[in-house]
């Protein structure tokens, strides 16, 4: 079973792009709102840079520094998220430290 944390380190690898699958009719995220003209749901490529000791979200939840970062929210449920340079220092401490 998955546990919720941080494992390792990725970098967005392209610009965004519409997501193909909303158009796919056998798709399970087909959207017959989306046209090619106007799509409505965007990704971009991630790349792995590195693996990380991993971090459970109640390590980073007692984190004073993340304290406003989406992760850690209640009712949040975000993989992919702006990072600030304050937090980023702070996962970069508690990955050590791990």
């Amino acid at each position: 079973m998955p546990h919720s944390g941080i494992a390792g380190i990725a970098k967005v690898a392209s610009e965004s792009y519409a997501d193909p699958s909303q158009f796919d009719k056998k798709s399970e995220y087909y959207d017959a709102k989306a046209t090619k003209e106007k799509p409505i749901w965007q990704l971009v490529d991630i790349a792995f840079v590195e693996k990380i000791s991993f971090i459970s979200l109640d390590i980073l939840k007692a984190e004073k520094k993340l304290s406003t970062m989406p992760l850690v929210q209640k009712g949040t449920r975000l993989s992919v998220m702006p990072v600030k340079k304050s937090e980023w220092d702070a996962i970069l401490a508690l990955a050590k430290k791990s």
